[in-house]
């Protein structure tokens, strides 16, 4: 019986952000457990979860499992270094203790970017390779929006990804990788690793794996995967991450480095050919109401609009408002908006109670190139405390806690608010406030595909805004320092020149 290490830290970094995550942040995450220690990880993720419960499950009692530590947190601003050295150490001090051991599992997501690291994930492979040796295997499983780093390739000994947007495959993920890691317990760490990095960045609008040509290139990659190979993975990137490593990736790890090269070209080959199919329009806030309630005349069920930019998912502030002031100015009926991050706001209603109305500057408090409070009479409908359980396959039933909450309106748009981020990504983020949203015309949320997974069997059609906000849809518009030069900003779009723009 092999003793395996297990341990997981998790961040996607939108480096475009001004508020930095820290500590805290980890300790006490609205939607997640916080930091996990030993045995708390395996209870944990007994059942479901991150991809740490299939690779717990897939174990089957087989080998060994030595817990260390376990966090994640919700997608905002760079790691402070204060976090991340504090987390970091804390899991090579815990594997230091455990030694020795005969694999490792790391559940990371890969595009973690710290004040010190902008390939952290790499850098804590290194350290992690340090501590056990040059003969003991490393499983890695990454998020889909992974940044995959030469240094990433080079420590690990298989990479599984994640391979939809939505993610619901988290598990099947981590039982990938139990399966990979039982695997190299006996024939060992491959000699075969290749990466391939795209020479164009992918916006996150353009990766959903529900429509071509995502989907084509996500199953061609798992077709194509050998008996030789322990794994083949297409990484879409996460483009608000400022790295040399930002952006499409493919890479592999195989039992020859002849079988390791040949399917990366392959796959690096069919995206770089299907380059011209990615892009689909963004509308304009203006635009977008107007479609929306062009739409909505003659539909049946609701038109789903995503504020895009302001999704908490990609580190978005989740406090911008350009949208609900386009649904107020075109005077659209029976629509809702949010969730709106703003603790002010619902403490006003709180205090007000249900029925009062309140002049409120709502939201629009973070520092952002166009983004300001929208200013109007509210009547609260709802006031709770804010938690309540998930029902959709991206959550996974997992319980939140968004601190005091409302429904406000105005006109005719009812307007979900929150005292912490929360990305819209699962219905249980309105129906807490009794929303019924099979009875709306128009829903506009924040979130920009994770929302499809649990909304699009509600919605009569979908579509991207572009309102002011902390990610940047267009990744042109990111002031980067470290991307590598030669990177074209967007699918045939213009190329990063270095840091002298």
């Amino acid at each position: 019986m092999a003793r395996i290490a297990i341990a997981g830290f998790m961040h996607e970094t939108n480096c475009f952000v001004p508020e930095p995550t820290d500590y805290q942040h980890f300790a006490r995450p609205p939607d997640r457990a916080g930091i996990l220690r030993g045995e708390e990880i395996l209870l944990e993720f007994a059942e479901q979860g991150a991809s740490s419960a299939g690779f717990i499950a897939g174990n089957d009692g087989d080998h060994q499992l030595a817990p260390l530590l376990w966090t994640s947190t919700t997608p905002g601003g760079m790691v402070t270094a204060h976090a991340y050295e504090r987390i970091s150490g804390e899991i090579i001090g815990r594997l230091s203790d455990v030694l020795p051991v005969d694999g490792v599992y790391l559940d990371l997501h890969g595009a973690m970017v710290s004040a010190q690291h902008a390939d952290a994930e790499g850098e804590l492979l290194r350290r992690v390779r340090a501590v056990v040796g040059e003969d003991v295997p490393i499983v890695i499983s990454l998020d889909y929006h992974a940044n995959v780093s030469p240094a990433m390739v080079e420590h690990a000994d298989a990479i599984l990804p994640y391979r939809t947007y939505p993610h619901v495959d988290q598990f099947e993920t981590g039982q990938r990788a139990s399966d990979a890691m039982k695997r190299l317990l006996i024939e060992g760490r491959p000699s075969g690793r290749a990466l391939r990095q795209l020479p164009f960045l992918l916006p996150l609008n353009f990766q959903c794996t529900l429509v071509e040509p995502s989907k084509g290139i996500v199953e061609a990659a798992a077709e194509r995967q050998t008996e030789e190979m322990l794994s083949l993975a297409y990484l879409a990137g996460f483009p608000p991450s400022d790295a040399p490593a930002c952006g499409i990736t493919v890479s592999a790890h195989a039992y020859s480095q002849e079988a390791a090269d040949a399917a990366v070209d392959d796959i690096a080959q069919m995206i770089a050919l299907k380059e011209a199919e990615f892009a689909q329009p963004l509308l304009s806030p203006d635009e977008a109401v107007v479609e929306a309630m062009r739409l909505a005349a003659a539909a049946s069920k609701p038109i789903v609009v995503a504020d895009t930019q302001d999704n908490p998912g990609c580190g978005g502030s989740g406090d911008t408002v350009g949208m609900l002031a386009a649904l107020v100015a075109n005077d659209a009926q029976d629509a809702l908006f949010g969730v709106v991050e703003d603790d002010l706001a619902a403490a006003a209603a709180h205090e007000a109670g249900v029925g009062a109305e309140i002049e409120l500057d709502l939201g629009g408090r973070t520092a952002l190139a166009g983004v300001a409070p929208f200013q109007g009479r509210f009547r609260v409908e709802v006031i709770n405390q804010g938690r309540y359980q998930t029902t959709g396959p991206v959550a996974q039933g997992k319980a939140y806690d968004v601190g005091p909450s409302a429904l406000l309106s105005i006109g005719g748009v009812k307007v979900a608010i929150s005292s912490r981020r929360v990305q819209a990504h699962d219905r249980s983020v309105f129906e807490h406030l009794g929303v019924v949203l099979e009875e709306q015309k128009i829903i506009v949320l924040k979130s920009t595909c994770h929302y499809r997974a649990h909304f699009d069997p509600i919605a009569e059609t979908t579509f991207a805004a572009i309102a002011p906000g902390g990610h940047a849809a267009n990744p042109a518009d990111c002031p980067y320092e470290k991307l590598r030069p030669g990177v074209r900003y967007y699918p045939l779009g213009p190329v990063h020149e270095g840091n002298d723009r």
